[in-house]
């Protein structure tokens, strides 16, 4: 898919709904209300043993009308590679247009709690493309695929091997180094979680406790030391680390941030609430969505 037409199908800010474990009524009955919404997408993530994304996507499609649903990520240790296609095949052909293909190799920690062998990133990455390719599916309705990359080799695969990049969480310069790194041709979609709160204080302690940080050995955590940040890190986040990766504030704070990534390159901005359940994250989105650019 072309970035353009990416653009305009899918309008400039998707939500990012990471929920598992929500009933199904719950999940139909919040999607409805975000498909009132200026939203044009809506994204989930896949932890291993956690959620299947497949399955929840079906039930996205199904229970909405015009909103693109998307995988930030689908986790390529979660299944072989031809099963990924043909899952991917079937629901875009049942809904064409309407999905988009996000593929990460998650966490070494993520990966090992699940009893599996982590290996290294970028060569798993790219014979699993490989066998994604080679996978015996009959080719259908066309859908974008997208890599979660944050370095520059990742970014170089996804220029070479898919339709664009998703990073996730990142300072707005990162997001002007994948559009240089991709090129103009490629699709770029940004996911930035918010911490939606006019206190901004509280926001930022809010911040300060994700598992981004506190992960053992986080990719992110490793990229932000590349990008700068060293010294951001320890004891504990600093605010110059915890402004520059979340949009923390109101309506009018988180739009700004949306804008800048738009701004610095990005076709399409996921916002990603970073709540506990999904009507409260569904809350936060319906009131930051007045705010955003159309």
């Amino acid at each position: 898919m072309e970035r353009f037409e990416a653009a305009v199908r899918w309008g400039r800010v998707g939500a990012g709904l990471a929920a598992p474990g929500t009933p199904a009524e719950v999940w139909r009955r919040e999607l409805a209300r975000l498909e009132k919404t200026r939203y044009g997408s809506a994204w989930i993530n896949e932890g291993i043993g956690r959620s299947e994304v497949f399955s929840q996507l079906g039930l996205m499609l199904a229970a909405t009308r015009r909103l693109v649903v998307g995988t930030g990520i689908a986790n390529i240790w979660a299944r072989q590679a031809p099963t990924m296609q043909a899952g991917a095949e079937t629901l875009a052909g049942a809904h064409p247009g309407r999905l988009a293909l996000g593929l990460g190799v998650s966490a070494r920690a993520a990966v090992e709690a699940a009893g599996l062998t982590y290996g290294r990133p970028l060569a798993e990455m790219t014979r699993y493309l490989d066998r994604m390719d080679a996978a015996e599916v009959t080719p259908g309705v066309p859908f974008p695929r997208l890599l979660a990359a944050l370095g520059p080799k990742m970014l170089e695969l996804a220029r070479e091997r898919a339709d664009g990049a998703y990073p996730h969480t990142l300072p707005v310069e990162n997001t002007a180094l994948a559009r240089a790194a991709l090129g103009p041709g490629k699709l770029l979609v940004v996911g930035v979680g918010m911490f939606l709160d006019d206190d901004i204080e509280r926001a930022r302690a809010a911040a300060r406790r994700s598992a981004l940080f506190t992960m053992p050995g986080s990719p992110y955590v490793t990229h932000l030391r590349r990008l700068g940040y060293a010294g951001d890190l320890e004891p504990e986040p600093s605010d110059r680390v915890v402004d520059a990766i979340f949009a923390c504030g109101g309506g009018d704070a988180i739009a700004a941030r949306v804008r800048e990534h738009l701004d610095a390159g990005a076709d399409h901005v996921v916002l990603q609430p970073m709540d506990a359940d999904l009507t409260t994250l569904v809350d936060h989105l319906e009131a930051v969505s007045e705010h955003l650019p159309a």
